[in-house]
């Protein structure tokens, strides 16, 4: 008879451990999207550079930031930060002052002179840029970056477009705007100015270019008919921004009445106080909650003394005065007149009823698609003619800064594949990591730096820098304010927590992984991690 079959085993040996057959799920590490990198316009790995921030490595941070936005000193100034309101720290005290480090880090690079790295090969492919605002600056660094050689042709006597002619020096000190602009040249952009482009066709024909991307700017202001006297003073907004870049400014009067409601308005009435005007006076057809213009901006306005008469239009202007009158909303939110009038004195009237684009160029070429005064654009950022791009104030989309930047950096992807004959495919996106995704719990209270102002006599008569910098233990504080949102940054958390030593540490900078034989699936790690870098999955049967 055969002897009985018996196993016997060791307790001390892995075997008599391991616990994954209890498990109904299983803990697994992944990257989840940081809803400030979700928000921001331009496409900035945001968490991925404030994390060298933290430990002080400027430079890194810098590059990582640089690596999807050419111009973080101006970002630094003009965005309206759309990550900040997206950012989940909103939720415990007060948002990470993102836009803040960003402009520290775009300060910290024109003060030590870093420089672009040249591109590690060259394509022999040329490319044309129209336009050297945000747009053609950022798809002129990106492409650069790609190995192409770009050249780009400018209409006015400045690079910088909308940033140097829509946007005030004391938004946008003009050293900031043309260090940055000087370092995409330096790594061999071609900047050719008071070079306008009539015929795209041509300009690529004359050039040899393989490819164009248009980025002209919202230049000409657009009108309104108001009834005139001969002698009353009736400018354009754009006009006057652009003239303050001028060696003579413009003669606006002590009494200035700004027509509109949106940023440009705000700007224009600002620059009056602080070329002497004693009223600036606003007129908007609508309430405050209905006004286009950032409520930040609207509230320095006021401070600086600037009138708005809200649900109000003009009828007539005169020599001396205008006609304005009140407006009421009806039901659907729509201005209607009332009849009832009252005079303002004025000695010019300023319009700002937004900008059009001059798309002169265009003429004569086959398979465009101009709809609503802007070039229709497909995904790829190419118009109905192969091989002509075109991205900013020229395709339908919101006008800011960040948007711009974010075109170029999307259309030189574009460009680039089309060039070589491929499709540029974006990454897949992580699922976003939402605030419920967290555990603040080991997050103590710690409200944001408020930026230093100027002091309101300054602020009405000089164009002197307004808002002010963090100093670097502010920008530090800030950077170290992150939560790490979706992605694991080696707290050691869920190393600490697990009760089955299932958690092996890899490394620094390596983070973890799991040893499932030892895992009996308890969730402790997902529920302790800070950022939710942790999911359960399901076992599979």
């Amino acid at each position: 008879m055969d002897k009985p079959f018996a196993i016997t085993l060791d307790v001390g040996s892995s075997l008599a451990n391991r616990t994954g057959s209890w498990r109904t799920s299983r803990p697994v590490y992944l990257d989840r999207l940081p809803p400030c990198n979700h928000a921001c316009p331009a496409g900035e790995n945001i968490q991925g550079w404030l994390y060298p921030a933290e430990s002080g490595d400027y430079e890194s941070a810098w590059r990582v930031l640089t690596a999807d936005n050419p111009l973080p000193a101006v970002m630094g100034r003009v965005c309206y930060h759309p990550c900040e309101d997206a950012c989940n720290r909103g939720n415990l005290d007060t948002p990470v002052n993102i836009n803040s480090v960003e402009r520290f880090l775009g300060d910290e690079a024109i003060k030590c002179g870093w420089k672009f790295d040249p591109p590690a090969h060259e394509s022999g492919k040329r490319v044309l840029v129209v336009g050297a605002g945000p747009s053609g600056l950022s798809a002129a660094y990106h492409l650069r970056r790609l190995g192409h050689q770009v050249t780009i042709l400018e209409a006015g006597p400045f690079a910088g477009g909308m940033m140097r002619f829509g946007i005030p020096k004391y938004r946008l000190p003009r050293d900031v705007l043309d260090a940055e602009v000087s370092r995409i040249l330096d790594t061999g952009v071609r900047l050719k100015l008071d070079t306008k482009v009539d015929d795209i066709l041509a300009a690529m024909r004359e050039g040899h270019f393989d490819a164009a991307f248009l980025a002209v700017g919202a230049h000409i202001g657009k009108r309104a008919y108001i009834p005139a006297g001969t002698a009353a003073k009736v400018l354009d907004a754009v006009s006057v921004l652009r003239g303050m870049e001028g060696e003579e400014r413009p003669m606006l009067g002590r009494r200035v009445v700004v027509y509109g409601g949106g940023n440009t308005a705000i700007d224009v009435a600002r620059t009056a106080k602080r070329l002497g005007a004693t009223e600036a006076i606003i007129v908007y057809r609508r309430t405050r909650e209905k006004m286009p213009a950032h409520d930040s901006e609207v509230e320095e306005a006021l401070q600086e003394g600037v009138m708005i008469k809200w649900l109000s239009t003009i009828k007539e202007a005169g020599d001396a005065s205008i006609t304005v009158e009140k407006m009421v909303l009806d039901d659907k939110g729509f201005p209607q007149p009332t009849g009832e009038v009252e005079t303002l004195e004025a000695d010019s009237v300023v319009l700002a009823l937004g900008q059009d684009v001059d798309l002169g160029l265009l003429k004569g070429v086959p398979g465009l698609e101009i709809r609503d005064g802007v070039v229709q654009v497909g995904p790829e950022m190419m118009t109905g003619h192969a091989g002509i791009f075109a991205g900013g104030d020229m395709v339908p989309s919101e006008r800011t800064v960040t948007v711009a930047v974010g075109h170029g950096k999307k259309a030189a992807r574009h460009i680039d594949a089309w060039l070589r004959g491929r499709r540029y495919t974006a990454p897949a996106r992580h699922e976003l990591a939402t605030f419920d995704k967290l555990n603040p719990w080991y997050y103590s209270d710690a409200p944001k730096t408020v930026r230093p102002t100027l002091d309101i006599l300054r602020r009405q008569s000089t164009f002197d820098e307004i808002v002010g910098g963090l100093d670097e233990s502010n920008a530090l504080y800030e950077a170290r304010r992150c939560l790490s949102c979706g992605n694991c940054f080696e707290c050691d958390n869920c190393y600490g927590i697990c009760p089955d030593n299932a958690v092996i540490k890899l490394g620094p900078g390596k983070r973890f992984e799991f040893n499932y034989d030892y895992c009996k699936g308890c969730g402790l790690c997902a529920a302790e991690c800070p950022c939710g870098a942790i999911a359960m999955e399901p076992e599979k049967i």
